[in-house]
């Protein structure tokens, strides 16, 4: 498991270095791992298991940045955001909107799809194809309108 592997070298690094965003950040990051592994009837993880637990954990920190945001607490949003950042260095690179657009255009071409009756089937394909690479709710989005 080439992630945990590297989350335990960079946990090191980050002790050292007495970095505590960086800690809270890989720390979570290792706690989730470590859940999934001994979760009842849990198998070994896969990569697109790996990827599906790190969108998680940054989809989370957004969350909260912005409810903190929302608040006016800047003091709890900005180390949010930092953990963001670290999460984010173990994730492949986002997709711009062009390019969901694109791959998109091409599942819907592939599938046959021409009404919003087909968006599961065009969906499942698609959140599978950029998985941890874009946001569900930025596919949705595009899936929609491209179908309507």
């Amino acid at each position: 498991m080439a992630l945990e592997a590297q989350i335990m070298i960079d946990l090191k690094s980050a002790m050292k270095a007495k970095d505590r965003i960086a800690l809270e950040a890989l720390r979570a990051i290792k706690t989730a791992i470590l859940n999934e592994k001994t979760a009842v009837g849990a198998t070994e993880i896969t990569e697109a298991g790996e990827l599906k637990l790190l969108t998680k954990l940054r989809k989370q920190r957004v969350e909260s940045a912005t409810i903190f945001r929302e608040q006016g607490r800047e003091d709890l949003a900005i180390p949010e955001e930092a953990q963001i950042e670290i999460i984010e260095r173990y994730l492949p690179e986002m997709l711009s909107e062009g390019d969901i657009e694109a791959k998109v255009k091409e599942i819907i071409a592939s599938t046959g799809a021409s009404t919003m009756a087909d968006m599961g089937k065009v969906m499942g394909q698609a959140t599978n194809a950029m998985a941890g690479q874009a946001d569900g709710k930025v596919i949705s989005g595009m899936v929609r309108k491209l179908l309507s």
